[in-house]
């Protein structure tokens, strides 16, 4: 199966991923959660939405302990003028729906979600069909204060969609879900922004081309998601991060529209293309996106290589980073994460010793490439696999995340979280977000496995991703604050950002103020100002509200 044959999947809130495809915990694995201490909560999954649905009233709402009952309203007022832009169709009050656009897929989403906490629950979720349409919603909502959060994909693991108002609706784009032209020669397409990466895939595959950005979110994530959070997939190695794709963009403010990308490059002032990338709905709703494209690849071959020690490995992938040549994809797993094998989501444990690197390549002629890289590999150090280890992750790669709801339901606190460095500082960076995962969980009764690998590579440093897997406490919530910011602590003085490719959000906010200092911030404000006077876009994502 390649990456256009999978459907676009609704995701639903709680879960990750197509419900008619759940993934089992193997036996191996529910054994090994023990050894950590692991035990299957008491406390059952709370569905607000089932229980109100059973005919228990409003007080059917009521949360789980540490859960939340809030449920806002929308004015009847304000409820007309959305109705008056969009059509009573597209303007959708129900609590179902409202729940399932209520934060993202974070463990604190999901926790949170299984708690039956319906606090950040959108007011409304209204579905505009055009640019035009977008445009006069923020208009509207300008002009009367409603607050709003752009939702595409919904698959935010930062906050990003948890505004800070307690009164706010969800914009959702789905039905911007189109190929706005395709540009043969200039080998580029203009794709609206409610676009699923899916979907996109799929559109792109019947004109023989792809667009080759594949994060892990892939199966729910959309291009308008991808280019406000400078997304980064795992063939970045050759095709690039996102926000290298994007040659043009189109933005609805408040205050009218700003279209972005003449020129692939231009010497004409700052490129405000890069402003707009990464700005999380702070500024405005991207509605298209203008990307380059390349041509399907005809081959395609993915192998593992081992190498005697994490720092080994490293030393050869960043050989290939900077003198080449590059493959398509380039991973590496560090010891731990090598020895529980998530190259295949199927066995916790049994690795092949040593740490393991995943290689892959696209395009045409990949057998020249192939031998070239593994001289390189060779040379460093490296023992080839074969395809066998390559072609597992590259067939399970996007059944990882469905991984972490069974073990949710075991009892097990798993999640994530990356940063990135230049290549002299990673050895020290990935030491000390380690250890301080490991006391700040273990400070708690909860000592925790923590594994890490490469996923991404450049010529001057490379970014690292961190899984964590614990027993959970009775507040799982605030068993991972702690630990998320020990490690945000821990990237800050090993000298790393806060983010690779997660984007800020409210989770990483605070940290990314402090990491680009007051003037920056008081920049971006300034931006927002001009773009949003009456600051109703996201409140508190990316940036605080002065």
């Amino acid at each position: 199966m390649t990456e256009s044959d999978l459907p676009v999947v609704q995701l639903t809130p709680g879960r990750w991923g197509d419900p008619a495809h759940p993934v089992e915990l193997p036996a191996a694995a529910v054994e090994a959660l023990k050894h950590l201490g692991v035990r299957r909560p008491a406390a059952p999954v709370v569905d607000p939405a089932v229980r109100r649905t059973a005919g228990e009233g409003e007080a059917a709402g009521d949360a789980a302990p540490g859960g939340s009952t809030d449920d806002p309203e929308l004015t009847l007022a304000a409820r007309e003028v959305l109705e008056k832009v969009l059509g009573a169709e597209h303007v959708k009050t129900d609590f179902e729906t409202r729940w399932g656009h209520t934060r993202g897929y974070s463990t604190p989403d999901l926790l949170r979600h299984r708690a039956g906490d319906t606090s950040d629950l959108p007011a409304a979720v209204v579905y505009p069909g055009s640019h035009d349409e977008v445009l006069a919603l923020l208009t509207a909502c300008d002009e009367h204060r409603i607050a709003i959060s752009p939702y595409a994909g919904g698959t935010s693991v930062v906050g990003g969609l948890a505004p800070q108002r307690a009164t706010f609706i969800a914009v959702d784009l789905r039905r911007l879900n189109r190929l706005v032209s395709i540009d043969e020669i200039s080998r580029t397409a203009t794709l609206e922004a409610g676009v699923r990466g899916t979907a996109a895939e799929a559109i792109l595959t019947e004109h023989g081309y792809t667009l080759g950005h594949f994060p892990q979110s892939y199966e729910g994530a959309s291009i308008g998601g991808y280019a406000a959070t400078r997304s980064s997939g795992q063939s970045s190695a050759g095709y690039g991060r996102f926000d290298q794709m994007v040659v043009g963009l189109t933005l609805a403010t408040p205050r009218g529209t700003v279209e972005l990308g003449r020129a692939p490059m231009s010497a004409a002032g700052p490129d405000l293309r890069q402003l707009v990338l990464g700005s999380e709905g702070a500024f405005g709703i991207i509605t298209s996106v203008v990307l380059r494209i390349r041509p399907r690849p005809t081959e395609r071959s993915f192998e593992g290589w081992k190498f005697a020690s994490f720092d080994e490995g490293l030393t050869a992938i960043r050989r290939l980073a900077q003198d080449g040549p590059l493959p398509t994809v380039l991973r590496l797993s560090d010891e731990a994460e090598t020895a529980i094998n998530l190259a295949d989501p199927d066995v916790l444990g049994g690795g092949t010793g040593g740490v393991l690197a995943i290689v892959g390549f696209e395009g045409t002629h990949t057998a020249v490439r192939r031998a070239e890289v593994a001289e390189v590999l060779t040379a460093a150090g490296g023992e080839s696999l074969g395809k066998g280890p390559g072609e597992t992750w590259r067939q399970g790669r996007y059944r990882a995340p469905y991984l972490r709801d069974p073990l949710l339901d075991e009892g097990a606190l798993v999640e994530t979280l990356e940063t990135a460095g230049f290549w002299s500082t990673l050895p020290a960076l990935k030491a000390k977000v380690t250890e301080a995962l490991v006391a700040a969980l273990a400070e708690q009764g909860t000592p925790p496995l923590v594994l890490c690998h490469v996923s991404h590579v450049y010529e001057t440093g490379a970014s690292l991703y961190f899984t964590v897997i614990s027993a959970q406490t009775d507040d799982a919530v605030a068993q991972w604050r702690k630990a998320k910011a020990a490690a945000s602590q821990a990237i800050a003085e090993a000298g790393g950002t806060i983010t690779h490719h997660h984007a800020v959000g409210t989770d990483h906010r605070d940290a990314y103020v402090t990491e680009i200092g007051p003037l920056a911030v008081e920049a971006l404000q300034a931006v927002k100002h001009v773009l949003d006077p009456n600051g109703i876009l996201n409140p508190g994502i990316l940036l605080p509200e002065d």
